[in-house]
């Protein structure tokens, strides 16, 4: 898949979660919980599966602690979605600030216009942004964090399909006729 097909995808797909989430924030972090929840199972069969295949007592013993943890996390994200919401606020408020410091920094790599820097800056930056509020103000709330996220989605969505539409003009021009 080329660098041009993948921005546009993972833009159209950030349009579509910003638009769910604005449209429906209480749907969106129930969702949020939910999808958590399904994970950590997951995850926790997996450990248990992985802790069933080793042939020595310490590793099976790591594995089903790990696959414990992970379905007493599913437990607590069902049984307490708020509880859930805020630690998800907090990850996705890491989550932002490490991709947005990586974005700026990634802006000096050579070959890029001034336009196409100015782009990524920019989109760093808000990530940035999203990513010391949600450190600062956790009880925001959920919803908001919903609406937040989702206006967040939006705007990064439309920015990486700007930048595979720029990606395709680059690739074209190098392209022989």
């Amino acid at each position: 898949m080329s660098l041009s097909t993948s921005l546009l995808w993972r833009g159209v797909l950030a349009v579509i979660l910003g638009i769910v989430s604005v449209a429906w924030p209480d749907i969106t972090i129930g969702a949020f919980a939910v999808l958590f929840a399904v994970y950590a199972f997951v995850s926790g069969v997996l450990e248990i599966a992985r802790a069933f295949s080793s042939d020595k007592a310490g590793p099976v013993f790591g594995w089903l602690l790990l696959a414990l943890l992970s379905i007493a996390a599913g437990v607590v994200a069902l049984a307490w979605p708020g509880i859930t919401a805020l630690v998800l606020t907090i990850w996705i408020g890491a989550w932002a600030l490490a991709t947005g410091i990586l974005e700026v920094a990634l802006t000096f790599r050579q070959g890029q216009s001034a336009g196409e820097r100015a782009a990524w800056i920019l989109g760093g930056l808000v990530s940035i942004a999203l990513g010391v509020v949600l450190f600062i103000r956790p009880d925001i709330g959920a919803v908001s964090l919903a609406e937040v996220f989702g206006l967040f989605s939006l705007f990064y969505g439309i920015l990486a399909i700007v930048q595979s539409i720029r990606a395709r003009r680059v690739i074209k021009a190098f392209q022989p006729a």
